[in-house]
């Protein structure tokens, strides 16, 4: 079996319990650990996560998650990692360790005689995507697009990470308890099969000859599973912190959804 998860937001100011949380991901990744020959994490596994120059004792608190993570190397199940856009600023910390590959950029893999399309999903868009949204909704995906870029400025990364981690630490868990706070106030639901901005790229990509027979993803916080006129698949894996949803590749090339509380 290949495992698919993402957005546990380990960490979270914004939600209690946190400890508890961890637990309970480490439990099910020792479940998919019986029969599992990889598991991937489509980015924020962390709500904040940031590799300062300065020894961070904050990090200390996800010891319980990256032992498991060594454990499953060490048992031969390949374990990925995919940056998102609460935790893209790791430069060679995460593989050290746990040792699980981090991967930065989406990517396309074949897997049972069917390709997949990974990625967190942050900053995907259909090229035309102006086109098929009203001013307010255009201000608000502008708007992260524009933070988006200052995150991944390369200078501007070095000089959060010459800050001490207890500044920085504050900044980041602050802002994104910010960002969770305002989520479970007033959650996004799914846009619908001609708004999503995701379903959008992939039926894009198909237009565009770039077949894949499943696209999966995060960032969204919502499941969901549909099936394009071409074929392919476009699968939104939920979350780790309130809906508790995977999905799993068998050795058929079947993928199906999963809720690990049932």
């Amino acid at each position: 079996m290949i495992y698919f998860l993402s957005d546990a937001h380990l960490g979270s100011w914004a939600m209690e319990r946190g400890y508890a949380q961890q637990k309970k991901l480490i439990d099910m990744l020792e479940m998919m650990s019986k029969d599992a020959v990889s598991i991937y994490m489509l980015g924020d596994m962390f709500d904040f996560w940031m590799e300062y120059f300065i020894h961070d004792k904050q990090k200390h608190q996800y010891s319980p998650f990256f032992k498991e993570i060594r454990k499953l190397v060490k048992q031969g199940i390949h374990v990925h990692m995919f940056v998102g856009n609460h935790d893209m600023w790791t430069f060679g910390g995460i593989e050290k360790l746990c040792g699980a590959e981090v991967h930065y950029e989406p990517c396309t893999i074949i897997r049972y005689g069917r390709s997949l399309y990974l990625s967190h999903g942050d900053g995907l868009m259909p090229e035309k995507w102006e086109q098929l949204y009203t001013v307010r909704e255009k201000k608000q995906i502008r708007r992260f697009m524009k933070l988006r870029k200052i995150f991944q400025s390369p200078f501007l990364q070095f000089c959060f990470r010459c800050l001490p981690p207890a500044w920085g630490n504050k900044l980041g868990y602050g802002w994104a308890k910010r960002s969770r706070e305002k989520e479970l106030a007033n959650p996004c639901p799914y846009k619908g099969e001609n708004k999503e901005e995701l379903v959008l790229f992939a039926k894009e990509q198909e237009k565009l000859n770039n077949h894949r027979d499943y696209y999966l993803f995060g960032h969204r916080h919502i499941e969901l599973d549909l099936q394009l006129e071409t074929g392919s698949r476009v699968l939104i894996l939920g979350d780790c912190f309130r809906q508790w949803t995977y999905a799993k590749l068998d050795h058929h090339g079947v993928l199906t959804m999963h809720n690990y509380e049932n």
